[in-house]
């Protein structure tokens, strides 16, 4: 779990240091939103689909990954500790 936190931590900086960057020169996210022909509402409404999309197909995921886990998780031998 700690290199996960790690990784996400040093994500968080970079993203800070370079967002704070590109604000300095007036940079704006809706500049870099603009020049590839979207607006911040419509990465909103792609957003929300993909939401939309994803946790309905997650939870059916789950339904086969999650017994399936279980069932290999109870049958592998205990690992020395």
């Amino acid at each position: 779990m700690f290199p996960f936190l790690s990784t996400f931590f040093k994500i968080a900086v970079i993203s800070l240091l370079v967002g704070a960057g590109l604000s300095f020169v007036n940079i704006t996210a809706q500049d870099i939103l603009g020049s590839v022909g979207m607006s911040p509402l419509e990465l909103w409404i792609y957003l929300l689909e993909f939401r939309d999309w994803a946790i309905p197909n997650m939870i059916l995921g789950a339904f086969i990954v999650v017994p399936i886990w279980l069932v290999i998780y109870l049958i592998r031998p205990p690992r020395a500790g």
